[in-house]
């Protein structure tokens, strides 16, 4: 029953990747439910206080949840659903509900691409996202994003202007507008794609919410293309999440003189793939989708777009509203990617998604086992992770974790130190 479904996802303390090895245990989160408390015990890696939230067995809440999606007309989709995407439900932490408005897409059988960029975008990057995003589409592949101000919205809107869908990844329910400038753009994708969350509806846009939906955008994805980001920025984050599912990373090169185009130009000279136009990404998918992918091009209106980018320019210029504050209840812990170990691309939530009043964040124990290896000053990575013992996955993704949290900095040539 859907109403044990959403209890089991809305189980605090226990991270996805504890979710699923309940599913793999027992048949269904209603067996969960019903299991006796003994049944429990021997799940690998369960903690004491994993099993006392599960021994937690009220369904008000969940029951409030499933009243608010149908009062919102919003789907849910299970992980045991024939309709949930397979490359999402084979990365290691795939959430096991997710709540939709819209149309879902053959997730499988279409070449879906991640597109990810800072907020605060150039002129430049905002054509080069509309004009990517109308490519990616024209060539027959469908554009996945967060639905963030800046590339994430002109990247959506350049393949909607294509006549194709789009797949829009919140950080907050599915039935709120984040940013509220992006009513237009909600409002098609609802009605020409689909918009989905893996958080229940009303669930505000708290800042350690977008992080954690960056996984959603990689693992959905064939490949994750980066459109510009600087030094701190959400999308390094998705790329990392492409690098851990074994994804590609592909970035649209910039002016090394643009602040906002660091993160994103470091990301090719670490080896991500260099896309100057939507074919150079739809062609590597070619062999995999011959009947849905061929060369197009077109989108290079720039004239056409300049209105659209000035004014996406001076809203971006603008202050940032608030994201939602934390209650007086701890913060859900995100679930810790951990990195391939190349390179690193960027989607943090920017200034965007960060409240400059956040307290310091809690570490996990890895990236505090990370911190007391630096604080002897700047390191080397290899020294970083012979000392620690981590595997190298761990290390890398948790200092990206670090860097965009502001705890720690890059030198260059691999090393890096403490802010």
């Amino acid at each position: 029953m859907l109403i044990h479904w959403i209890w089991l996802a809305t189980r605090p303390k226990l991270s996805d990747r504890v979710k699923v090895a309940l599913l793999q245990h027992f048949r269904d989160p209603e067996e969960i439910y019903f299991a006796d408390n003994g049944a429990y015990d021997h799940i690998e890696g369960l903690t004491q206080e994993n099993i006392e939230a599960l021994q937690d067995k009220i369904l008000i809440p969940a029951e409030e949840v499933l009243d608010a999606c149908n009062r919102e007309k919003i789907h849910i989709l299970t992980f045991q659903d024939a309709a949930y995407p397979k490359r999402l439900k084979n990365i290691p932490d795939p959430p096991i509900v997710l709540y939709y408005k819209g149309k879902l897409p053959d997730f499988d059988g279409l070449p879906l691409i991640g597109v990810v960029g800072t907020r605060k975008a150039s002129p430049y990057g905002l054509t080069a996202a509309k004009r990517m995003g109308y490519q990616i589409a024209k060539c027959g592949g469908i554009v996945v994003s967060g639905m963030a101000f800046g590339i994430d919205a002109m990247a959506m809107s350049g393949a909607l202007t294509a006549g194709k869908p789009v797949i829009g990844i919140l950080g907050c329910g599915a039935d709120i507008v984040y940013p509220p400038s992006n009513k237009g753009l909600f409002a098609d994708t609802e009605k020409y794609g689909c918009i989905l969350s893996e958080f229940p509806p009303g669930t505000p846009p708290y800042g350690w919410n977008f992080p954690k939906r960056n996984r959603i955008i990689s693992g959905l994805s064939c490949g994750v293309l980066v459109v510009e980001a600087p030094e701190k920025s959400g999308a390094l984050s998705t790329a990392n999440h492409a690098l851990e599912h074994g994804r590609d990373v592909f970035v649209v090169p910039a002016n090394i003189d643009v602040p906002t185009a660091v993160g994103s130009n470091r990301l090719l000279r670490e080896g991500a793939i260099l896309a100057g136009s939507g074919w150079d990404i739809m062609s590597e998918y070619q062999p995999l989708f011959p009947d849905k992918i061929r060369k197009a091009t077109g989108g290079n209106h720039q004239q056409a777009y300049a209105d659209e980018v000035e004014e996406v320019a001076r809203e971006a210029a603008k202050p940032m509203g608030k994201v939602a504050q934390k209650p007086k209840v701890p913060a859900p812990k995100s679930n810790k990617k951990e990195k391939s170990n190349k390179k690193v691309v960027d989607n943090k939530p920017s200034a965007t998604y960060s409240d400059v009043n956040k307290p310091k964040p809690v570490l996990s124990a890895d990236a505090q086992k990370i911190v007391d290896a630096l604080a002897g000053g700047e390191r080397l990575v290899d020294d970083v992770i012979a000392e620690t013992g981590l595997p190298t996955g761990k290390v890398l993704s948790n200092l990206t974790i670090l860097e965009l949290k502001g705890v720690i900095k890059r030198l260059g040539g691999k090393r890096i130190t403490l802010n």
